[in-house]
C-alpha cells in the first residue's frame, strides 16, 4: 500500500476538478464545502488511482465516490452495460447510494439500477436488458446474476467497496472476490471502511493496485457533535424512563434501538399508544414494508422509529436528532453506528443509552472503544442506582477488579461499577 496522504484541507468544491454541471449538482444537492474524505478521495479518483479510504459513517463518503464516478461515465448511447458497480453490505444502503447518486446526477441523464436481495428479480432484468451505467447492489444478489450471466462486467472500470469491514465480518468475501474477478484486471478500485482490520487488509492486498491509503478517522471515533449520555435504570422501568425522556427531550426525530425483534414489537406497541407518527422495523418484516417504514422517516411522516440494529448502518437522514440505545449493544461497533445515526454531516446530535444493573462491563468497553466518557444523566424519579456489592471473590481475596488493559492510544477510563 502506498503511504497515508497529508494533503491541506481542502476549502470549497471549486477547488476540484468538476465540471460545471457538477458543481451546480453539488451545490443543488446542499453541499458546501468537501468533508475530509471526499476533498481527499475525489482528486485521487479522478485521477484514476486505487484508494483506500477509512471514514465512518455521516462523513459523506457516498459522494466522495459517487462524484467521480459520475464525472466520468461515457453516456449509455454509447455504452448499455454498467461502467460503475458499488458493493454495500445491506439492501438499505444499497437504496440509499442509489439515490443519492441520483441527486449527484442532476442534470445529466444517468441510469443507476439497485441489485439487492428482496427486490423484484424481474424489474432488474429489465433494467439490465434496458442499459445502465451505474449498479448498486449487495455481495448475494450481485453473484447472483454474475451466475446468471445477467450482470455484464466487461466494461466496468470502477468498482467501490462500501463499508468493506462490514462485509466481510458477515461472510460476504466469496461474493466480493468472485465480483472483483468477474471485472476487468485494470479497473479501479475504491474501498471504503471505518476500520481497516487484517481480513480488510488482505482483500486490498490481492486486488488492488498500489492503493493510496486516506484516514479519515483520526480522533473522530468520538463524534464532536454528538452528545452522549447514559442512565441507569432497573429492567421494568426502561419503557417509563423512555416516555419521560421523549416529553422532555421533544425530538425532531428519534430512533430507539432494540436488541431483539420481539422487544422491538412489544415497545412499537407501548409507545404507539401515547404518540403519534410512530413506526417500528426489524429483520423478519417483508422488504417492501421496511422500504415503506424507511421512506415514511426520510418525508419526516415518522417522527420516532423502534427498530433493532438493521438501521445501525447506512441510513442516511440528517434529521434523525436523537438517538436512544433502549437495550445496551452486545457489541461496540454496533454502538458507533447506531449513535452514528444522528450528528449527521455536522450537525448536533445526542444519544442516551439506557443500562441495567449488571451491565457496567459492556458500559466500560464502549467506552474504551469510543475512548470518551459518557455522561450520567439523571431525571426525576430516575435517580442514580446504588452500586452493586462487591461479589465473594472480590471480598475473599480483598482485592479490586484488575482493570483491562487499554490501547496505549487509548487513555485510562476508570470501570464502571453500576
Amino acid at each position: 500500500m502506498e503511504a497515508e496522504t497529508n494533503e491541506p484541507e481542502v476549502q470549497s468544491f471549486d477547488e476540484l476538478d468538476l465540471s460545471p454541471v457538477m458543481r451546480r449538482a453539488v451545490a443543488k444537492a446542499g453541499f458546501t464545502k468537501p468533508s475530509p474524505i471526499q476533498g481527499e478521495l475525489i482528486p485521487l479518483a479522478l485521477d484514476g488511482m486505487d484508494v483506500i479510504g477509512q471514514a465512518r459513517t455521516g462523513t459523506g463518503k457516498t459522494a466522495a465516490f459517487a462524484i467521480p464516478i459520475l464525472e466520468q461515465l461515457d453516456p449509455l448511447e454509447e455504452c448499455r452495460d454498467p461502467q460503475a458497480i458499488i458493493v454495500v453490505p445491506t439492501r438499505e444502503l444499497a437504496d440509499q447510494v442509489a439515490v443519492e447518486t441520483q441527486r449527484l446526477a442532476e442534470g445529466v441523464p444517468t441510469e443507476v439500477a439497485v441489485l439487492s436481495g428482496g427486490k423484484n428479480m424481474n424489474k432488474q432484468l429489465r433494467q439490465l436488458e434496458n442499459g445502465v451505467q451505474v449498479v448498486v447492489g449487495t455481495p448475494g444478489r450481485l453473484h447472483d446474476h454474475l451466475q446468471r450471466g445477467t450482470l455484464r462486467t466487461n466494461n466496468v472500470w470502477c468498482v467501490v467497496l462500501d463499508e468493506a469491514d462490514r462485509m466481510l465480518d458477515i461472510g460476504f468475501r466469496p461474493q466480493i472476490e468472485r465480483i472483483l474477478r468477474k471485472c476487468p484486471r485494470d479497473r479501479q478500485t475504491l474501498l471504503l471502511s471505518a476500520t481497516l482490520p487484517p481480513t480488510v487488509q488482505r482483500l486490498a492486498e490481492s486486488y488492488m493496485h498500489k492503493p493510496t491509503v486516506i484516514d479519515c478517522c483520526k480522533n473522530e471515533m468520538a463524534v464532536e457533535t454528538i452528545e452522549q449520555r447514559y442512565f441507569t435504570v432497573a429492567q421494568d422501568r426502561k419503557g417509563e424512563l423512555l416516555e419521560r425522556l421523549l416529553d422532555r427531550e421533544k425530538p425532531e426525530q428519534a430512533i430507539v434501538f432494540c436488541r431483539t425483534k420481539r422487544g422491538t414489537d412489544r415497545l412499537y406497541r407501548k409507545l404507539a399508544r401515547s404518540y403519534d407518527a410512530c413506526g417500528s422495523m426489524h429483520g423478519d418484516m417483508q422488504q417492501r414494508e421496511r422500504d415503506r417504514v424507511l421512506q415514511s422517516l426520510r418525508d419526516r411522516k415518522l417522527k420516532i422509529l423502534v427498530a433493532t440494529d438493521v438501521v445501525g448502518r447506512g441510513i442516511d437522514i440528517s434529521t434523525i436528532s436523537h438517538i436512544f440505545n433502549y437495550d445496551v449493544p452486545q457489541d461496540c461497533d454496533d454502538y458507533v453506528h447506531r449513535v452514528g445515526r444522528t450528528g449527521r454531516m455536522g450537525r448536533d446530535g445526542v444519544a442516551y443509552t439506557f443500562v441495567v444493573p449488571g451491565e457496567g462491563d459492556v458500559l466500560t468497553s464502549i467506552e474504551q472503544r469510543i475512548n470518551k466518557e459518557l455522561i450520567r444523566d439523571t431525571i426525576e424519579g430516575f435517580e442514580p442506582m446504588p452500586k452493586p456489592q462487591p461479589t465473594a471473590v472480590e471480598d475473599a481475596a480483598g482485592e479490586p477488579v484488575v482493570k483491562k488493559k487499554l490501547n496505549p492510544m487509548h487513555r485510562k477510563i476508570k470501570r464502571r461499577r453500576l
